[in-house]
């Protein structure tokens, strides 16, 4: 028979897919005021000059870089993606996807950004900045079409690491649209639309990926404060944060 541990895991994991089932219902519901009451256009991609925070980021880039060096020394001993957010095993089961988490939606590493202290100052100072991490896709590595969930926020992207390669080898697709990377340069991007990025070159690609609470207007930007906390609260994060503390147990008696 299952152990008691085993019993109370699988428990657990049931609450969280049957609380993110009806997330999803009430998000969809919530997006359509979101869209009505955004201060910018409702669109793909958007201008970096459309947020004043970014031109300071970008010109700290090489800080950021340098952070990030020392820490891919130990690339393999980083996160998978899944391993930390369950729901990414939709879109990633390998170990070609790694993370190196910030901030989520309420939750701080310390441990992480301890060891990152130039790029924890400069991610704590954008404005609604709610998620903030190392994302980081192997030679090879493809994320296929999917669609995030909540028009609250926006994606950022800050080119830390980017092949030397077309936009047909290395980029992102989002509703339609292509873009790249660069290295020191920024994409933001609505990612409930459908979007998808590769790499296939032979070397690593690597952004700090942000998302931030979009500009509305009120009541709205008061209802999006107060749904962002409670998927602070939901036991979809509650479980990710669980996750990423045992990683940062095992992290910390490897490497310090």
């Amino acid at each position: 028979m299952p152990d008691a541990s085993g019993l109370a895991a699988r428990a657990w994991e049931r609450v969280v897919q049957r609380t993110n089932r009806i997330g999803d219902r009430l998000l969809k519901l919530v997006n359509r005021a979101i869209a009505r009451q955004s201060k910018l256009p409702v669109q793909r991609f958007y201008r970096s000059s459309d947020f004043d925070w970014i031109g300071p980021l970008e010109a700290s880039w090489k800080t950021i870089r340098a952070e990030l060096d020392t820490l891919l020394a130990h690339r393999d001993a980083l996160p998978n993606f899944q391993d930390i957010s369950t729901d990414q095993y939709t879109l990633t089961d390998d170990d070609r996807w790694k993370t190196y988490f910030f901030y989520g939606y309420g939750f701080r590493s310390d441990a992480n950004c301890a060891r990152c202290p130039e790029t924890t100052r400069l991610v704590e100072g954008i404005p609604g900045m709610e998620t903030a991490m190392f994302s980081i896709l192997a030679p090879g590595k493809r994320i296929p079409p999917h669609d995030g969930p909540y028009k609250g926020v926006l994606r950022y992207h800050l080119g830390l690491v980017v092949p030397d390669a077309p936009v047909e080898r290395v980029g992102i697709r989002v509703g339609g649209e292509t873009a790249g990377w660069a290295e020191g340069a920024s994409l933001v991007f609505d990612d409930t639309y459908e979007h998808e990025a590769w790499n296939d070159t032979d070397e690593t690609r690597v952004v700090l990926f942000v998302d931030v609470v979009r500009p509305l207007r009120e009541p709205m930007r008061t209802v999006n404060a107060v749904v962002i906390k409670a998927i602070g609260w939901s036991p979809f994060i509650q479980d990710a944060k669980r996750r990423h503390r045992d990683w940062e147990r095992r992290y910390a008696e490897q490497y310090g």
